[in-house]
């Protein structure tokens, strides 16, 4: 079943380390968000494969907004 990684707060992409389809293991950095001069890395718990990732560098998200698909394996 699809994971879908949500943002947790405001913020704005800096990185995006990951593709679709690209294999992902648990504690892998996906993405890094930056808030407050602080940066945020986004980790997957779970090992899987990127169905989507749904932000580019310079966007800005908010809390609830979709980061990024994992199929878990």
């Amino acid at each position: 079943m699809p994971a879908e990684i949500r943002a947790e707060m405001v913020a704005q992409v800096h990185s995006v380390f990951v593709e679709p389809g690209a294999s992902v293991a648990a504690g892998d950095t996906l993405i890094l968000l930056e808030s407050m001069k602080m940066e945020i890395p986004v980790i997957v718990e779970s090992g899987g494969t990127v169905l989507e990732v749904a932000v580019v560098p310079g966007d800005v998200v908010y809390e609830g907004d979709l980061l990024v698909t994992v199929n878990a394996t």
